[in-house]
């Protein structure tokens, strides 16, 4: 099923990159486990999905070490992603925080470096501090996680806040708060959603009517629940797995072409949002 290729966004720098990646939250936890995780990254690097998403939050620090060792000498092909603590996001702190992810990569820049949630840090500080690395050269953009549409707002009265890049969100066919406001706002501004926890962590994928529709496409229930995400303008979404053959399951996820009856069928079961409801985190 891999004819098809993925379909690209373009980041308000001109980046490009591919609409389905690869996230590590969880990598790094078992050294026993880092040779499946380093051989799944490489296999979705094979089949296209360039972007990786990491955190210094991962394993404390452990996924971006897997990830550094997954993308060596293969560093020109990835965009790399990876996140700031909320209590290190001070000017200094900011700084200091992405030079020791830069060390765990390997690397001497992140293409786009994201404040993993709010904190007590004055907004203004993060943005300086991501502004001063984009001009060293450290990171190409930068970008926020969790962020609601009313967060969003206050950022863009930020000195320099509206050179935010991205912003990473829980998103999934269970959980679409999102497309009731928050969805809209970045979409209208060209800033693109990564979607985080695409399945859910797997508690969707038994849901009987996913399974019925996966079942009628010859597909998977996780490779209908990505195809969902991957129909929304401006979304990248990052699943995460530790299997090589998982990985390329994802991969053909960009071959699945849904009909709009059965999208409703989901819609029924899933419905999208009436109301306005708090941004949702895990």
């Amino acid at each position: 099923m891999q004819g098809d290729a993925i379909p690209t966004i373009r980041f308000p720098n001109g980046a490009e990159v591919p609409a389905l990646g690869q996230g590590t939250w969880n990598m790094g936890e078992k050294s026993s486990e880092a040779k499946r995780e380093i051989e799944s990254l490489r296999t979705g690097l094979d089949l296209g999905m360039t972007l990786i998403d990491t955190a210094e939050m991962y394993a404390d620090g452990g996924a971006e070490k897997i990830v550094g060792e997954a993308i060596r000498g293969r560093r020109d092909e990835v965009f790399l992603v990876s996140k700031v603590y909320p209590w290190n996001a001070s000017r200094q702190g900011t700084i200091d925080a992405c030079e020791a992810s830069l060390s765990r990569l390997g690397t001497e820049r992140i293409d786009l470096y994201l404040l993993h949630w709010r904190g007590d840090h004055p907004l203004s500080e993060s943005v300086e501090a991501f502004e001063a690395l984009k001009a060293s050269g450290k990171i190409g953009a930068w970008g926020v996680s969790n962020f609601d549409k009313s967060d969003m707002e206050e950022l863009f009265d930020v000195p320099d806040g509206h050179n935010v890049a991205a912003n990473q969100i829980l998103y999934n066919l269970s959980r679409r708060g999102v497309e009731y406001d928050l969805l809209p706002f970045c979409q209208e501004r060209h800033i693109p959603v990564m979607a985080y926890s695409p399945i859910e962590q797997g508690r969707i994928l038994h849901h009987p009517e996913l399974v019925r529709i996966s079942k009628a496409y010859q597909a998977t229930p996780a490779q209908v629940a990505l195809a969902f995400l991957l129909e929304r303008d401006g979304v990248i979404v990052i699943p995460k797995t530790s299997s090589a053959a998982r990985a390329t399951e994802n991969r053909d996820a960009v071959s699945l072409d849904i009909t709009d009856e059965d999208w409703g069928a989901l819609d029924t079961v899933f419905p999208p949002p009436a109301r306005k409801k708090p941004l949702e985190m895990l």
